[in-house]
């Protein structure tokens, strides 16, 4: 089955993953999952300015890092017959 992702849209991920990688986060997780997990946990971070640097995001506003929180989580970026 082929990615419904667009190419674009899928190294955009890819290069976010990497850099919060390099950044000594968990390897498959954005930075913008990874900030909303540490705004989750109390410790400041980055989470608003990456909310505000989405202002378009379609799914809602001020919530991008909990709507990239929640995704990781349920595993959408993963292949349909990879979810678990």
């Amino acid at each position: 089955m082929p990615c419904t992702m667009s190419y674009f849209h899928a190294l955009g991920v890819a290069f976010d993953q990497l850099g919060n990688a390099i950044l000594r986060g968990w390897p498959d997780e954005t930075l913008s999952s990874r900030a909303h997990r540490r705004r989750c946990q109390g410790k400041p971070g980055v989470a608003c300015a990456i909310d505000r640097l989405f202002f378009w995001d379609r799914e809602g506003e001020k919530r991008h890092c909990e709507l990239s929180f929640e995704s990781e989580r349920k595993g959408r970026q993963l292949p349909p017959e990879a979810r678990g």
